[in-house]
């Protein structure tokens, strides 16, 4: 699959002012809808009123996400209940692309939101959750309630008119000391992005995302609070490794962790670095045995994240694929200029080791529509990486660099190496430092991924359709296949508080 880097600067800034125009003139494809439309009661477990979306503009759809409404899936349960849930987020996405289709009908005739969408994707998901808990109760007491689940709405875009750059709440575990030399005074007034008013309608976009109120000036963010001080006895030290940007372009659409055995399981496309193995049929073994883009062969770990595109009318190899085109990720992937992983600390104690194949996924590839409560996106600039930003793409001055920064879940449950909902078997240190109790500290791992793109408004990562590229989805996903000698160097260089790679 072909990707660009940035080499091509003033071809790509050209095209940018094209594209940028679109985010202002094309409003992420919105439907202006007079009514309320719904299957049944949104994730809230009400509907919102009708007075409530008068006059609003409905953008996308919005299901309960299901797997948080499921009890302890048994292990022997777990890969049937992972494939009905992949199968619902197909429903979810396939559902969308009727809306997108017939967005004018239904903005002429509300009633056909029920009749063409709403109401055959509740009878889908219906269908499959009595699926779910028919797996379930094969092996445990079947749970109840299930039902309330199907029903999803369509919804408006709330982030609309919203003032930019109001949500400043940085992914957790992020040293601004960390981030790169250069970039810009934040006192200097050079003109960060292009002006709209010179701009004409860029092509090849989805029609769905992002807009402009999706963007802010990183000059205009305020620098972050301070994080927890570091106590006597802290891990200090770190650990570096180094797997390249995915120079050599794997790619695929798949999430083994959320969607074991199911292809296009993401619906977006995911950038590789480490394992080479890492596809929806993966197994453990073929990882351990699976080459690896690190430079220290004993890490076979997998890192990916959602590709960053530039919605520049340019059509990228994808284009008619799953993940792609199909799923509504348009424009050119773009290759980082730098990725950095580093694994940290403690700020009050000592970590332990992880163990092996444990999978953590940081962020919510649905926080659009799920809410802010998993979220961890966190997005900057060269040069101005004390200011985060979740829910806006930065507008970086001209000479400074998009950064997108993970900082993982750092705390363990001692016990297992994922859980039914793929969180609940790792935690984030509380505001002190310390772990929720029943929890230890391990290796935190704190990505940094750079680009240069043209300044301005112009690229997204990509994401589930319905999620209309919102830079609030932004999310990544370790497996740690690090062979158990280097892992434990790489304990023993944090606690001695030694810099190792």
């Amino acid at each position: 699959m072909r990707r660009t880097s940035r080499k091509k600067r003033s071809t790509l800034a050209d095209r940018a002012i094209a594209a940028s125009a679109a985010l202002i003139l094309g409003g992420g494809g919105l439907v202006a809808v007079n009514v309320y439309a719904s299957a049944g009661e949104g994730p809230s477990g009400s509907p919102p009123t009708r007075t409530q979306n008068a006059g609003r503009q409905l953008s996308t759809i919005d299901c309960p996400e299901a797997v948080n409404g499921l009890p302890e899936v048994p292990d022997q349960a777990r890969g049937e209940v992972d494939r009905e849930l992949a199968a619902m987020d197909t429903q979810i996405t396939d559902a969308y692309r009727q809306f997108a289709d017939r967005k004018e009908q239904i903005a002429r005739d509300p009633g056909l939101a029920e009749n063409a969408v709403l109401g055959p994707l509740r009878g889908k998901r219906a269908a499959s959750l009595d699926r779910i808990g028919i797996a379930i109760g094969r092996v445990a007491e079947r749970p109840e309630g299930l039902e309330s689940l199907a029903g999803c709405s369509l919804r408006a875009d709330d982030d609309q008119g919203r003032d930019q750059g109001q949500d400043q709440n940085a992914g957790q575990g992020q040293d601004p000391g960390d981030q790169e030399p250069g970039g810009q005074d934040p006192g200097q007034g050079e003109d960060p992005g292009q002006d709209p008013g010179d701009q004409d309608p860029g092509q090849g976009r989805g029609g769905n995302g992002p807009e402009a109120a999706d963007f802010v000036d990183i000059r205009s963010v305020r620098p972050d609070a301070d994080r927890p001080r570091k106590r006597r006895g802290a891990s200090r030290g770190s650990f570096t490794t180094d797997c390249g940007r995915n120079e050599n372009g794997k790619f695929n659409p798949d999430n083994v962790i959320v969607a074991p055995g199911v292809s296009n399981g993401a619906h977006h496309m995911h950038d590789y670095v480490g394992n080479q193995a890492n596809d929806a049929f993966a197994s453990d073994d073929d990882l351990a045995d699976g080459a690896t883009t690190c430079r220290n062969q004993g890490d076979r770990s997998t890192y990916y994240w959602p590709v960053l595109r530039l919605q520049n009318g340019q059509d990228e190899d994808d284009v008619d694929a799953d993940g792609g085109g199909r799923d509504q990720n348009t424009g050119e992937i773009q290759t980082p200029s730098r990725v950095t992983l580093k694994f940290v600390g403690s700020p009050v104690g000592r970590v332990t080791a992880m163990p092996r194949f444990l999978r953590i996924i940081t962020g919510d590839a649905k926080a659009f529509t799920n809410g802010d409560a998993n979220a961890n996106a966190s997005w900057s600039c060269t040069g101005f990486e004390d200011r985060q930003v979740k829910d806006k793409y930065p507008i970086c001055p001209e000479g400074s660099q998009v950064v997108r920064t993970f900082a993982f879940q750092n705390c363990w449950d001692g016990q297992n190496t994922d859980s039914a909902n793929h969180r609940t078997h790792v935690a984030f240190a509380r505001d002190d430092g310390r772990c929720p109790s029943g929890f230890r500290a391990v290796p935190q791992l704190v990505q940094r991924i750079v680009y240069d793109v043209p300044p301005g408004p112009g690229f997204a990562v990509d994401s589930f359709p319905e999620q209309l590229h919102k830079p609030v989805t932004d999310h990544g996903d370790f497996i740690n296949v690090f062979d158990e000698r280097l892992m434990r160097n790489m304990v023993r260089c944090i606690n001695d508080g030694r810099r190792c790679r």
